[in-house]
């Protein structure tokens, strides 16, 4: 079963806030869901915080675990663990996909992305971004802009990763 999230796609949002889920995502999020079984529904952690996040994050709850592990191993009383903690259990909803597939973004994860009538969903590999489409273009935009100016020609950021066999 895939674990990855992998592809983008636009769907209409309604006016109660519910937005269909792309169905590989739905496979990935049920297989992420230690929980799930055939005809349950699968649980999803939708983080929102800081003003800088222009985008809803969505994570499966395998995911969600790790995290919580790895917030475990940091240690107490720190700015660091204070600033993530805030974000992952704070700053975080909880909630599930509807026996359509759909999940329901409540009316202030809307307001803070400015999300309107469509949603876009970008994967990030172990999570997916929820984001207003106007927006998404406009930051990648920006982020294309600022790439041609430090990249050369036929740049393939591909020679970044580890060759094979080497450890993480």
């Amino acid at each position: 079963m895939a674990r990855r999230f992998r592809g983008s796609e636009t769907f209409k949002v309604d006016a109660k806030g519910r937005v269909s889920i792309p169905a590989s995502f739905r496979r990935v999020i049920e297989a992420g869901d230690p929980d799930w079984q055939t005809g349950s529904r699968p649980n999803i952690l939708i983080v929102y915080g800081g003003p800088e996040r222009k985008y809803l994050e969505v994570f499966t709850m395998e995911a969600v675990y790790e995290i919580d592990d790895q917030i475990d191993a940091m240690q107490r009383g720190t700015t660091e663990r204070a600033e993530i903690e805030e974000l992952m259990y704070a700053q975080s909803h909880q909630t599930d996909i509807d026996g359509d597939g759909r999940l329901v973004l409540p009316q202030k994860l809307r307001e803070k992305i400015g999300l309107k009538g469509e949603a876009y969903f970008a994967s990030a590999g172990t999570s997916f971004k929820i984001w207003d489409p106007e927006t998404y273009a406009d930051e990648q935009a920006a982020i294309a802009a600022a790439r041609a100016e430090t990249r050369p020609e036929g740049y393939d950021p591909l020679i970044h990763l580890p060759p094979k066999g080497a450890g993480a």
